[in-house]
């Protein structure tokens, strides 16, 4: 019994994914081609450079920033950003005042098709359950050290709510393309963690 315990304690989750498998290609539940192309999503496709772009389009054209507030999902499926984690989207305007740093305290849903897979941290126990007590000793940590004058707001990921943080436009990035603008803003910056910065 001790022995079987032991072997059963040593599957990793990896080797319980290939065996589930296994069980469901035998079966043949699993799509031609359907792995693959997951994987591209994932590895290709989904990156926050989408959510760049989004910003900087937002920051440029009023119409459009109108329309991101309004309806996020709308606004983000003129780019194409559509798919699995990507419905419901809803952007949260920071102002000088007000810093938005979203979070899944349950696990560690993101919008994936605008933000890309969520960066390790902000999977991590510590992250999820400190964030929403101290969100600003949080952020000091992560580097982005705030004015007291500027409140941090924890937004909470649901199944009916994908966030993406619609940053401040820094000063001094008038003469900027929309291009150009669409460098400043990080993985970072549309979770809430970091502000967009001019080097």
């Amino acid at each position: 019994m001790k022995h079987e315990a032991v072997g059963q304690s040593s599957n990793t989750p990896g080797d319980r994914a290939r065996a589930l498998f296994k069980v469901l290609d035998d079966k043949k539940l699993i799509p031609e081609g359907f792995i693959g192309n997951f994987t591209k999503l994932m590895e290709e496709v989904w990156d926050p450079s989408n959510g760049a772009r989004v910003v900087a389009r937002a920051w440029v054209d009023p119409a459009f920033r109108e329309l991101l507030l309004k309806d996020g999902t709308k606004a983000c499926e003129q780019f194409g950003y559509t798919g699995p984690q990507g419905e419901y989207i809803v952007a949260l305007p920071n102002t000088p005042t007000l810093q938005n740093v979203i979070v899944c305290s349950l696990c560690s849903c993101t919008n994936w098709p605008v933000l890309g897979l969520p960066p390790e941290w902000y999977k991590s126990f510590e992250y999820r359950a400190r964030l929403v007590r101290e969100g600003r000793t949080v952020l000091r940590e992560l580097g982005e050290d705030l004015p007291d004058d500027v409140a941090v707001k924890v937004w909470d990921t649901t199944a009916e709510t994908r966030y993406m943080v619609l940053p401040v436009r820094p000063e001094g990035t008038e003469d900027m393309s929309e291009e150009e603008l669409a460098t400043l803003v990080t993985k970072d910056v549309l979770i809430g963690v970091a502000r967009p910065h001019v080097s």
